[in-house]
């Protein structure tokens, strides 16, 4: 899929928000600058948040447990070894759907049961967004 912009980007994020449920892990990769997290700022805000989403690239992990469903914002990026993970807590968050950037930092077998998805620099300055569609979101992907 191709996205024209910033706006259109977070406009992604938005429709999949509608189709999110408790205990869904969604991952964004791509390189610096993509849009991973104006993708999150487009989920978070169509479920009500209201306020400034920063990126969580320095506190690694924003949970958003007002909204419904709840969201955990996490940024991996300052990660320098997988075992960091485990002092995260990520594992306990089930009544939440978490929303991981750069998810390759916590290594490949970190939840194989996400809707990956990828964003990558396209021509003209859109951007490309693939994912990688796990069972649990049959029916839910390609969003409305």
């Amino acid at each position: 899929m191709n996205l024209e912009d910033e706006a259109a980007t977070a406009a992604a994020g938005a429709r999949l928000a509608t189709v999110a449920r408790p205990g869904d892990v969604i991952t964004l990769s791509g390189p610096l600058g993509v849009g991973k997290t104006a993708f999150a700022r487009g989920f978070i805000g169509a479920l009500r948040h209201e306020g400034e989403v920063p990126s969580p690239s320095f506190s690694i992990v924003q949970p958003y447990e007002q909204l419904e469903p709840p969201v955990w914002h996490v940024d991996l990026y300052r990660l320098e070894d997988e075992s960091e993970l485990d002092e995260l807590g990520l594992d306990s968050v089930a009544d939440a759907v978490l929303l991981v950037e750069w998810p390759d930092r916590a290594g490949e077998n970190a939840w194989p049961d996400a809707l990956a998805l990828a964003l990558d620099f396209g021509e003209k300055g859109y951007r490309i967004l693939t994912a990688k569609v796990p069972p649990s979101w049959e029916g839910r992907w390609p969003f409305p």
